[in-house]
């Protein structure tokens, strides 16, 4: 699976090598509530056709209108870059759809050699962080490596952007609690790599979409090196697997690095680790576990959600926004003393 906006680069390249005119539009700046964050892009051609979005429809409706009557400042022959202002006035917003007190900026370009589009999308591939610079005068683009997200930066001058890699998931383990979190992952744009060397589940999981490997676990994390844009979750149950995973993903740059398990067994986890690998409290404070948000979960497919939630909320930099994790909730709901019933935390082993 790949993520929007490297999906929308892939066609703006594929169009202009065909000879097409192309545009590239980003989000530059938002006022109020807006349909689409700073940064996403969307890219047009000659012929009406479109890959992203930048609003839910109307928006790009009129930019297509602007295409087919000539009316974009931002043309071949004409200037290279024009910066578009949606929903200042009331009937502005009413019109394009824009929610209450919305305004977008956009920033038009037209697509050519100077834009740089091939090499930022080889970057992306190769797993880089980059930042782009573009001249809004000449339209040259420059690239250089950056944080892996950002707030795009507009001035009179230039548009500073920011791309990365799609989002990874690595997951270790196979059963059914995977399956569902894959899933949902692919649906999110993850790319994704399930690990399981384990003969019971090596014909019975084979989803379109998704790497499948049988090595062991702590060899592809230290073949993969988990960057910035990974998120690494263990859902073996078993310590051979899991802990030897853990140790190498906390030493590398993974945003997310969670497993499964009932408190209990996450505070065994812990020591374990503590004990026997010399692992310190900065390294155990990067392991979620029970990896998840709390949401009372009771299924597989419930457990899937709850984790994906927080990597998602982790990817985001949404982790202090009044999330409770799982070990909190039942700690909450079900104090020491009080059996658990068949939730989240029983069904993850106790």
């Amino acid at each position: 699976m790949i993520d929007i906006n490297l999906l929308v680069l892939e066609k703006a390249v594929a169009w202009h090598d065909a000879g097409l005119p192309v545009w590239l539009v980003t989000v530059a700046r938002t006022w109020g509530s807006s349909p689409r964050p700073p940064g996403s892009i969307m890219a047009i051609n000659g012929q009406g056709q479109v890959a992203g979005s930048v609003s839910g429809g109307c928006i790009e409706d009129d930019l297509l209108d602007r295409i087919r009557e000539g009316r974009l400042q931002a043309r071949p022959g004409g200037a290279p870059t024009e910066v578009v202002r949606y929903g200042v006035q009331a009937d502005d917003a009413h019109r394009f759809g824009l929610p209450c007190g919305g305004t977008i900026e956009l920033v038009l370009e037209c697509v050519g050699p100077q834009s740089q589009l091939p090499a930022l999308l080889e970057g992306c591939r190769q797993r880089r962080c980059l930042e782009r610079h573009l001249d809004l005068e000449t339209g040259h683009a420059m690239l250089q490596d950056g944080p892996p997200d950002g707030m795009p930066q507009l001035t009179r001058s230039a548009l500073v952007s920011h791309f990365g890699p799609t989002a990874r998931l690595i997951v270790i383990g196979a059963g059914d609690t995977s399956r569902f979190l894959c899933q949902i992952a692919l649906t999110l744009g993850f790319e994704i790599i399930v690990c399981d060397p384990r003969d019971a589940h090596d014909d019975t999981w084979r989803p379109e979409g998704i790497a499948y490997t049988r090595e062991m676990p702590d060899d592809l994390i230290l073949r993969l090196r988990p960057d910035r844009r990974t998120a690494v979750v263990a859902l073996t149950h078993d310590p051979k697997l899991d802990d030897l995973a853990l140790i190498d993903a906390v030493q590398s740059d993974a945003f997310y690095i969670g497993a499964i398990g009932s408190r209990r067994n996450s505070q065994q986890r812990r020591e374990r680790l503590r004990e026997h690998f010399g692992m310190t409290d900065a390294d155990l404070a990067r392991l979620r576990g029970p990896a998840g948000i709390y949401i009372g979960s009771k299924t597989p497919a419930e457990i899937a959600l709850s984790i994906m939630a927080e990597v998602v909320a982790a990817k985001n930099g949404a982790e202090r926004s009044g999330l409770e994790n799982v070990a909190d909730g039942k700690a909450r709901v079900h104090p020491a003393g009080h059996a658990d019933t068949l939730t989240q935390d029983s069904v993850c082993g106790l």
